[in-house]
């Protein structure tokens, strides 16, 4: 395929937003959180408002939501914040002891294997309700969770 100059001027600022004859999707893609494996040992740990919290991963997925994952252990009678609502939703897997999940002002208690999930915008909080510490993963997704 011939261009003329004229042509070809026309259509660089095009190459050069999609990355020199990538798609769009191409590049979404790359920018996307690689395949990874995050073993537990590996993950360091912080402290926020009393709870220890291991970071798991953030970032945007291949098709464009933003995604945060992070475990959470508890003392007993503890909360990580107050009640509050956000864009994204969240889900909690508990692993191991027993939590009350508030959701739009019904309390619900959850013990391991269980999951909670919030929509978007829908107030929530989370407590430990036990005497043991609890430890939960949170999974974000949507707009917001990655920052």
């Amino acid at each position: 395929m011939c261009l003329t100059r004229r042509e070809m001027c026309l259509s660089l600022p095009a190459a050069l937003l999609t990355g020199w004859g990538q798609t769009e999707a191409q590049n979404e893609h790359q920018d996307s959180l690689p395949s990874a494996i995050y073993p537990f040992d590996k993950l360091s740990i912080r402290t926020a408002h009393g709870a220890q919290i291991r970071d798991v991963l953030k970032g945007k997925l291949a098709t464009g939501e933003s995604l945060e994952v992070h475990e959470t252990t508890l003392p007993p009678g503890a909360t990580p914040h107050a009640l509050h609502h956000h864009v994204h939703s969240e889900m909690w897997l508990i692993r191991e002891g027993t939590v009350e999940l508030t959701v739009n002002g019904a309390t619900y208690r959850l013990g391991p294997g269980s999951v909670g999930f919030v929509r978007s915008n829908d107030e929530h909080g989370i407590k430990n309700a036990g005497t043991t510490p609890a430890t939960y993963f949170v999974v974000a997704i949507g707009p917001g969770a990655d920052s």
